[in-house]
């Protein structure tokens, strides 16, 4: 079953190699800062639809990824999904710090993943949060 998935960032190259590895896994939509993101997510869960992953910078204007990740999991709540049942959401970001990186799973996201964005890391992490088979 093809995957619905989320590409919240705003850097073009970074944007493009995501959206390479991930279209052929299904629908890819694209947020460019965390406001689209977390609007994209409210439009998603309102269709009955959800994303079934999310991949989301920390360092995008408007609204930061963390604070992005926050309200997703608030509108998933709020839309009767459980911490653990709603999307898998990736931080893909520059930011390598402890700090950065305690604090991304302290707002409950699933994995972590430093840029340069490699297929061989993407796919690791995505086999790991059981997205696509061994």
């Amino acid at each position: 079953m093809p995957l619905r998935i989320l590409i919240a960032e705003d850097e073009s190259v970074s944007r493009q190699v995501l959206m390479k590895h991930l279209a052929p896994l299904g629908q890819v939509d694209l947020a460019l800062d965390g406001h689209q993101a977390v609007e994209a997510v409210f439009a998603s869960l309102r269709a009955g639809q959800g994303y079934d992953l999310i991949c989301l910078d920390i360092l995008m204007p408007n609204l930061d990824g963390r604070a992005a990740l926050t309200a997703i999991r608030g509108l998933e709540e709020q839309n009767g999904l459980p911490l653990g049942h709603g999307a898998k959401i990736i931080m893909t970001t520059a930011l390598r710090d402890a700090g950065s990186i305690l604090g991304s799973f302290g707002q409950a996201c699933d994995a972590y993943l430093a840029k340069p964005v490699t297929r061989e890391g993407l796919f690791r992490q995505l086999k790991a949060l059981g997205l696509v088979a061994e």
